[in-house]
């Protein structure tokens, strides 16, 4: 799986990106960074998804604030260019978790720091220290607070805004909105069609607005053409107004196999990012939809939805008037207490894969093509959508 970050044309850019995936040796450096971390410490990873994550959002950070007007500092002080910036940060997130050197006097200094504060205990000058029962108390606590995220959030609250009734098919549907520059708009609906016809998407309903107009909650950039699709919220949406509980666990990687779910090759929990889990897959280049469609096989975004089991009936009613409506959000629903794709589910509930709604999206940008995109970014009256075919 090759690294990769959007390029806008900035060419120094593309030509570290050359250099990063020929670089044998930075490739391995990344996996030995994993081996330390979760083979041998047990925490998360920091070895090559985690590299791209980190990339991609890093450079989405530093455009964004470009963009609001701040100059970066090598441009302001040294004279150089923001394609200098670009590259300094992509390099910055390459070699982040590669390590970190510190010399014996500061590591002093820090020891002494834990030892005042009890966090850790001199036991012989030449036997070094321990952790005290405070310090690992404290290990637990400290970071509890990096574990709130903001994406669990975001869906039940737009879950809660969405009325639109499977009945009378009136009201609004919450949307995902992407812009992409407007002179290769055409070439990014000709990569989006096979996806929208073949069905790897939550629906072929979509809404189109230039520049200057809003989209969703989001008014479209200049230079920019803005594409809303029906986000998979849409299931959520239906099933809380039927009073259905449904928890809702994480977005993912699925791969498939002969055109049928197979498993979670990458996920990410909602309680434990402030992203949108598909906008980094995506990011990230984590995503084969567009051979999915061709072949059956490949990887494309998908979510892990879970119900109470005695739920399952009216969920799959609720499923089938979506559908009628034109909304095919949910792929799958197992057994109850059974795993689904290769995913555990709890006692008594059931599990559901959920098609992610960015996957077109995801296919434009594996042909290449820049977009942005804002995941779960709103409402759209029913009425204002329309079928990809008539565009």
């Amino acid at each position: 799986m090759s690294f990769q970050v959007p390029t806008r044309k900035n060419r120094k850019l593309e030509k570290l990106l050359k250099h990063i995936n020929e670089d044998a040796e930075l490739l391995q450096l990344w996996k030995c960074a994993n081996v330390n971390a979760v083979d041998r410490s047990g925490i998360n990873d920091h070895g090559e998804v985690h590299i791209r994550i980190v990339s991609n959002a890093a450079l989405k950070i530093l455009r964004l604030l470009v963009k609001g007007g701040v100059e970066p500092s090598v441009v302001k002080d040294h004279g150089m260019e923001i394609e200098d910036a670009e590259v300094i940060v992509v390099l910055a997130a390459c070699l982040h978790d590669i390590g970190i050197e510190l010399g014996d006097v500061t590591v002093r200094y820090y020891l002494k720091l834990t030892d005042e504060r009890g966090l850790t205990r001199l036991v012989k000058r030449r036997d070094g220290r321990v952790i005290t029962e405070y310090g690992r108390a404290e290990l637990k606590r400290a970071l509890v607070s990096d574990k709130i995220g903001f994406a669990l959030n975001k869906i039940e609250m737009l879950a809660f805004r969405t009325d639109f009734d499977t009945d009378s098919r009136t009201g609004s549907l919450p949307v995902n909105v992407s812009f992409f520059p407007s002179d290769t708009f055409s070439k990014a609906l000709s990569a989006m069609k096979p996806v929208f016809e073949g069905g790897v998407c939550v629906s072929n309903l979509v809404k189109v607005a230039d520049a200057g107009e809003r989209i969703g909650d989001y008014v479209v950039p200049e230079g920019m053409t803005g594409l809303a699709t029906v986000c998979s919220i849409a299931v959520n949406a239906a099933l809380l107004h039927a009073n259905v509980p449904i928890s809702s666990k994480f977005g993912g990687v699925l791969q498939t196999r002969d055109g049928q779910p197979l498993r979670f090759v990458e996920l990410i929990y909602y309680t434990g990012s402030s992203m949108d889990p598909s906008e980094i897959f995506i990011r990230a280049g984590m995503t084969s939809v567009s051979q999915v469609e061709a072949t059956g096989n490949g990887e494309i975004l998908a979510n892990f939805r879970e119900i109470p089991a005695a739920c399952l009936p009216l969920t799959a009613e609720i499923s089938r008037k979506l559908e009628d409506a034109g909304i095919r959000g949910i792929l799958l629903m197992g057994s109850v207490s059974e795993p689904v794709c290769q995913i555990p589910v709890s006692l008594n509930r059931v599990g559901i894969v959920q098609l992610g709604g960015l996957n077109p999206i995801a296919a434009a940008v594996e042909a290449g093509i820049e977009v942005e995109n804002i995941a779960e970014s709103g409402l759209i009256d029913f009425e204002q959508l329309q079928s990809f075919r008539q565009l």
